[in-house]
């Protein structure tokens, strides 16, 4: 069997298995232990062994089940409850009103979580319920949670830049600083939007009354402080160059927990529970790193990676063209993966192509994840859009009405930053100087 069709052969079985259904990391290991059989047949099953250390013996890699653990705390102890009832009284009372909120939430929890489907889960489980009492417009409340939960996998600490850099041997420091003024352009222009659309239609967004008194804000400062001195103390000693991402994630659980015992409910019982939850995702995360491993090192035995890449240059593609097909691609696997999954399936595949387009691999780190975002929100089959409708008693449409605009924003950042690069990579290359 030629290489090509073996290719065709593995990707079919690949989205068959999503699509009946099967669990992203079976889903790439099944069609890459059979690209191995096909290949080299079974004596090529005898290098998994090798595969599986070499791939997750990674220092990068164990940054990632420490965040993890880092945001199962916080929410074991309560403190996520906390951050949203400081921000409603600090933002509450401009236009947009709890909108404004879900955004400026969902952007502090991002901060923390590293994670798009628990950054719109958390909150929406908390925003929710309030939005639908105070007579909120359901579209926009549900679709201003699904979009402000795709800030957690761009405003660092970022799993998905952190896997990113695992695959393209890139700086995770680096990675970070330059998706942080990105992460934070996206935050304004969520807002700015929300502000702009209820200041012309009042009745989508009922304000809340503004703090009067220095009590009130010093009670909001107070539920908000702790996730600031959680941020402080983890991207703060990882800027300044004074831990690893590692010891700055290490660094993130211990005040987590600090912080969840002083100022929350965290107890020996909800510290279990929060170690059982980061187990499971932690080990759900690095089993589709090391399927997707399986599956890349597959394809190169077979050279069906130079196949590709050989087919790709030859289409003579413009360096905008080859983003388009970027952004295509990212939005149907959108409607089958989570991030992750996106992630490990197409950066290995990708990453050979950087050179010959001239792109800058921290840029195209940058910009990999507001697509994969905008893959998350965008109709029909969005994932964010799905955990959000799990919530509540709406209707999916109304969800996905509620996207549409959050999803045009992510898409101009990202044509921006194709435009003016230097909006990502001024401040890695500032603060390297």
């Amino acid at each position: 069997m030629s290489p090509e069709i073996q290719v065709v052969v593995v990707l079919g079985m690949f989205l068959f298995l999503l699509s009946v259904g099967m669990t992203v990391p079976m889903a790439i290991a099944i069609p890459a232990l059979g690209y191995l059989v096909l290949d080299g047949g079974l004596s090529s099953l005898d290098s998994l062994g090798f595969l599986a250390w070499g791939s997750l013996n990674s220092a990068t890699l164990t940054a990632v089940p420490l965040f993890i653990l880092m945001a199962e705390l916080l929410s074991a102890s309560g403190l996520s409850d906390r951050v949203y009832r400081g921000m409603d009284r600090l933002v509450g009372h401009f236009p947009g009103g709890l909108l404004q909120t879900n955004i400026a939430g969902c952007a502090i929890f991002s901060a923390v979580s590293g994670s798009s489907i628990a950054t719109a889960a958390s909150l929406g489980r908390i925003a929710l319920p309030q939005l639908m009492q105070r007579n909120y417009s359901p579209s926009l409340a549900a679709g201003s949670l699904a979009a402000g939960g795709t800030l957690g996998i761009l405003i660092p600490p970022s799993i998905a830049l952190i896997v990113y850099a695992t695959f393209t041997q890139s700086s995770v420091p680096k990675l970070f600083m330059a998706a942080l003024i990105p992460g934070l352009l996206l935050v304004a222009l969520f807002m700015a939007y929300l502000a702009i659309h209820s200041y012309f239609d009042p009745s989508i967004a009922p304000r809340s009354r503004a703090p009067r008194r220095a009590g009130e804000i010093a009670a909001a400062l107070g539920d908000v402080g702790p996730f600031f001195l959680l941020i402080g103390g983890t991207l703060g000693t990882l800027y300044a160059g004074i831990v690893t991402t590692t010891e700055a994630a290490a660094i993130g659980c211990l005040l987590a927990a600090a912080l969840g015992a002083t100022f929350g409910s965290l107890d020996a019982r909800r510290a279990l529970a929060a170690l059982r939850g980061s187990i499971l995702m932690s080990g759900n995360i690095l089993f589709i790193i090391l399927a997707a491993f399986m599956f890349s090192s597959a394809m190169s035995f077979s050279g069906a990676n130079y196949l590709i890449v050989e087919f790709i240059t030859g289409l003579e593609l413009t360096r905008t063209e080859f983003l388009i097909a970027v952004v295509v691609l990212y939005v149907v696997l959108g409607c089958l993966v989570e991030s992750i999954g996106m992630l490990v399936i197409t950066v290995p595949l990708l990453f050979p192509l950087l050179g010959h387009f001239d792109i800058d691999v921290v840029l195209f780190g940058v910009i990999t994840v507001l697509f994969i975002e905008m893959a998350q929100i965008t109709p029909p089959m969005g994932i964010n859009l799905f955990v959000i409708q799990g919530m509540w008693d709406g209707r999916l449409g109304q969800v996905i009405r509620g996207v549409i605009p959050f999803t045009f924003l992510i898409l101009g950042l990202a044509i921006a930053l194709m435009i003016w690069p230097q909006i990502a990579l001024w401040l890695p290359e500032y603060l390297s100087d």
